[in-house]
């Protein structure tokens, strides 16, 4: 009774593309790769955005599901330090101090799905379903509520490719990001419209993995792989058509594009070398170690000054964080500057690799900040900063033929958005808007 009185219910709907430039985004709906995004960027706002660091996955996608940087929500790598060690962990969403967007949503009574969300495992309860992304090992433990187990079981859903095998295998490789899209699709159709929701949001991770294997491909005509790669774009351009219609009939298609958001955790280029900073870090002294074969951080030297982790992470071996370790805190300002001015002056046959160089005091800010890394390299474009400790020479080959960018990501919407546009301001955005 008096239905008509009631105010219309706000929704809100997110479609995140793992790893796609802004740069490239551009390419493909300008030469008609994908013309649903063509269209949606002839009505809207396409925008480049910049992401926290390091520019991967597991903290950027962080970043965006709790709008803070990891100084605040703690992630700093796909491995981070042991507390006090220079042992390495792998953190989970367990890990993550802060409490996420939808979170806060459930807190107002604001039901979300979330489909494919990367840093998410183990699945933990929100209001509403969350289906964890990579790296989720067991589908068991990827699903919240648990009565939807069965039906992605029944439906084979997998979570992603099988990375390794595809580095070596293209043709496995075009196969499963088929796919794995399609399993996407069918726990949308599963979802939408059998769940109660205010906030739904779903991630395509297969960008990011042909952008890794068969980056060479999108733009070489005579590559072997370029038709399929395209083909794949396509696939995720009519994905992106779906939901847009479906949210159009279910929010409203005059309410419906000012409610709908795309967006990216971090850009992507073409490798030139991988730059290993372990060996460039023992190439200048700062680095010894006491096992040569397999060496483990373990195995530094106590006089050893530094040492790196993926991907591109300096610590220093400071004695007011580590045992066995030889840096004064007094030290700290004049090896930052050593070390800082040496990367900058780096040079790979008359190429400049690094782009700058940030201390963690500088770009990170909260109470977890004493966990993160001294320094943060940001290499030129084709320069994949590593931590391997096996690799002896600096510059090394790579069977993979991309890598992330720190602010080329993109960010579309209906409306404007002006100024400058990080990641972190996504949340409080979406918060925003449904309350």
């Amino acid at each position: 009774m008096l239905g008509f009185l009631r105010k219309p219910k706000k929704r809100l709907c997110v479609i995140g593309l793992d790893g796609v430039p802004y740069s490239l985004l551009r390419v493909l709906t300008e030469d008609g790769t994908m013309p649903a995004m063509a269209e949606l960027c002839a009505h809207g706002h396409l925008r480049s955005m910049k992401v926290t660091l390091p520019e991967i996955s597991a903290v950027s996608w962080t970043s965006f599901m709790t709008g803070t940087g990891p100084g605040t929500h703690g992630i700093f790598g796909f491995i981070d330090l042991k507390p006090g060690s220079k042992e390495t962990r792998f953190p989970s969403f367990r890990d993550v101090q802060v409490p996420t967007l939808w979170d806060r949503l459930g807190q107002k009574s604001k039901k979300s799905v979330v489909i494919n969300q990367p840093s998410t495992y183990p699945a933990r309860p929100i209001q509403g379903v969350l289906v964890s992304g990579f790296v989720a090992l067991d589908l068991r433990k990827a699903v919240f509520p648990a009565r939807l187990l069965p039906d992605l079981k029944r439906m084979n859903y997998e979570t992603d490719i099988d990375t390794q095998r595809a580095r070596a295998d293209q043709d496995y490789l075009v196969q499963s990001l088929h796919s794995t899209l399609e399993g996407r699709r069918a726990l949308v159709d599963l979802i939408w419209d059998k769940e109660e929701w205010d906030y739904f949001q779903v991630v395509i991770t297969g960008t990011d993995r042909v952008q890794h294997y068969l980056w060479n491909a999108i733009a070489d005509t005579a590559h072997p792989f370029h038709q399929a790669v395209r083909q794949y774009y396509r696939a995720v351009d009519r994905f992106i058509a779906e939901i847009v219609e479906r949210y159009w009939k279910k929010a409203g298609k005059e309410k419906g594009l000012t409610s709908l958001f795309l967006l990216s955790d971090h850009g992507f280029t073409g490798i030139t070398r991988e730059f290993n900073l372990n060996a460039w870090l023992r190439q200048e002294g700062y680095q010894r170690l006491e096992q040569a074969t397999e060496p483990r951080l373990q195995d530094l030297s106590p006089d050893s000054r530094a040492f790196a982790l993926d991907p591109n992470r300096i610590y220093f071996n400071r004695k007011d964080r580590f045992q066995d370790a030889c840096v004064e805190t007094e030290e700290i300002g004049t090896i930052t500057q050593e070390i800082s001015e040496k990367l900058l002056a780096l040079l790979c046959k008359g190429e400049p690799v690094v782009r700058e160089v940030f201390r963690c005091a500088d770009i990170y800010s909260g109470p977890c900040v004493a966990h993160g890394p001294d320094l943060i390299v940001l290499t030129h474009s084709g320069y994949d900063a590593k931590g391997n400790l096996l690799k002896n020479d600096v510059f090394t080959e790579t069977d993979l033929q991309g890598m992330h960018t720190w602010d080329d990501a993109f960010f579309w919407s209906a409306e404007p958005v002006d100024g400058d546009l990080t990641i972190t301001d996504l949340a409080a955005r979406f918060e925003r808007f449904l309350s």
